[in-house]
Formats: C-alpha cells, structure tokens, sequence
C-alpha cells in the first residue's frame, strides 16, 4: 500500500535568504496591480534528536511569532507562513524553516532590517 503525503518537505539546498536568483519568482493580483512575490525564509532553527521534534519545536516557534520580526512578518505575508522540517539523520538532529511570501516591496524592507540575522542563525 503506497501512502500519498499531503505535502511534500522541501530540501533546504533549494532553499536560501540570499539574493542569488534561487528565490521562486511569482505575480499575483490583488485588486487591479500586480505584485511580484518572493517566497523567503524567514526564520531557521536546529532541534536536537528527541521523540517528538515538532512538539518541541512549537516553542521556538511561538517565540519567533510573538518577536517583532515574526508579528511583523505575520501581518505583511501575502499568505499565512509555512514552517518545514528537515531531518538531518548524518547529524542526529532536524532543521527547521518558516517560509513566507512576501511582496518585492516588504521583501526589500525585510532584508535591510532582519535578513543577516536569519544568514546567521543557522550558523
């Protein structure tokens, strides 16, 4: 029996905050203007090997969400933010990610104020 995922976790290597052309350019219309979207990583944490990674992950991620730059995200994303899981077996540990869409304007306002600290929270 083949079971069929809802969604698929995406690979991190596809993933950066850097503006090297790997973001997934995309329009959408709102209204009667169309916006240009980029799809961003907006914050990234490591979780350790433990039983329930996602239960333990709602911590940090709440704590992000209720930060000025997760309030902030919240209000300005074209559509509700994701968050991924990435499982690092070679590390015993997972890799987390919240995604969100932001408009070229917020984007730009985003990177200036918080897109160093996202590169090195990882690190």
């Amino acid at each position: 029996m083949k079971i069929n995922w809802p969604i698929q976790m995406p690979t991190f290597p596809n993933y950066s905050n850097k503006p090297s052309g790997t973001y997934n350019h995309q329009y959408q219309v709102f209204g009667d203007k169309v916006f240009e979207i980029k799809n961003v990583i907006v914050h990234r944490f490591n979780m350790g090997d433990v039983e329930d990674p996602d239960l333990y992950a709602a911590e940090p991620l709440l704590k992000w969400q209720n930060s000025e730059m997760g309030k902030w995200v919240m209000s300005h994303a074209v559509e509700t933010p994701m968050w991924h899981r990435q499982q690092i077996p070679m590390d015993y540990h997972y890799t987390y990610a919240v995604t969100a869409k932001l408009t070229a304007k917020d984007y730009t306002y985003w990177t200036l104020k918080w897109g160093n600290d996202v590169d090195k929270s990882i690190r």
